[in-house]
């Protein structure tokens, strides 16, 4: 796929240019990435012919290379939970040029406008930071307490916890204070290193320090395991194209995550099984 990367100098330049690409055609799904570089300015990656957005799927964006060299900062996802209250995820040094939640503000108002509640971007290394947006009043759920990759759910949100080796929620009545997060499962793997990025069928791939874990999250707060998969070299599911597929990726493991993370593929898994995922890896680690 080619691609193209527009750069915005600030805000309202951005805001400009994402109303021009809607015009032309763009949806949330041809926004391939999302970064700032430390200027601050904003660059996004789009396909270079707009009869592409109609096939494209996260799946597909998850596996994509960033075209550009240097220094960004990257977004993963960002989500839209009500007016003026959202949510994203993202290279934790994304507060260091200053324009992160206005960028992720016009992202928001851009699926409002498209009437998608998120848009999910390509896979990059990074240590992860996330963000809550409410009325503009922005909190770091990575400093607050450490909870980075955080996935909205009906009624609040679950994130992992750096070093720590479980999922945790947060019911949506709560605040954003440390007691207000509970843990919810366990890992039987060691840390939790990634969380899949969306939640398909109420089903939730954990990835950890010694292999994966699938839970079913149907009766919240009770968690249920679905299967496990013990590996020790580093592959971590994303996404998954459903009932087909998981996307997965690759990186050097460290208690806090996964290092020098790789853009993920497409592992094909017999009606979406993680068993027949961990059959694939095995064999693919043989080879």
């Amino acid at each position: 796929m080619a691609l193209r990367t527009e750069r915005f100098s600030e805000p309202a330049a951005f805001l400009h240019g994402l109303s021009t690409l809607r015009r032309s055609g763009l949806t949330p799904r041809g926004l391939l990435f999302l970064a700032l570089d430390p200027q601050g300015a904003i660059h996004i990656t789009v396909p270079e012919d707009a009869d592409e957005v109609t096939r494209i799927k996260v799946g597909d964006k998850l596996g994509l290379s960033f075209p550009l060299e240097g220094r960004y900062f990257h977004f993963d996802s960002v989500h839209r939970l009500r007016d003026s209250y959202f949510l994203f995820n993202g290279d934790r040094r994304l507060s260091h040029p200053g324009d992160a939640t206005d960028a992720a503000a016009l992202i928001a108002d851009f699926l409002k406008a498209t009437n998608a509640r998120n848009v999910f971007f390509g896979c990059t290394p990074h240590q992860p930071g996330s963000w809550l947006v409410r009325e503009r009043a922005t909190t770091a759920l990575h400093e607050a307490g450490g909870f980075v990759e955080v996935v909205p759910i009906r009624d609040g949100l679950l994130a992992r916890r750096v070093m720590d080796h479980r999922l945790w929620l947060r019911p949506e009545v709560a605040a954003n204070r440390l007691s207000d997060w509970q843990p919810v499962y366990e890992s039987p793997l060691g840390n939790v290193l990634m969380l899949e990025r969306r939640i398909i069928h109420d089903r939730l791939v954990l990835s950890c320090q010694r292999g994966l874990v699938e839970v079913d999250l149907s009766a919240l707060p009770t968690v249920t395991e679905l299967g496990r998969v013990d590996l020790t070299t580093g592959f971590a599911v994303v996404g998954r194209v459903e009932n087909t597929a998981f996307a997965v990726t690759q990186g050097k493991p460290e208690e806090w995550g996964l290092d020098e993370l790789r853009p993920a593929v497409l592992i094909g898994a017999e009606g979406g099984s993680l068993a027949a995922l961990g059959d694939a890896l095995r064999a693919a680690k043989k080879q």
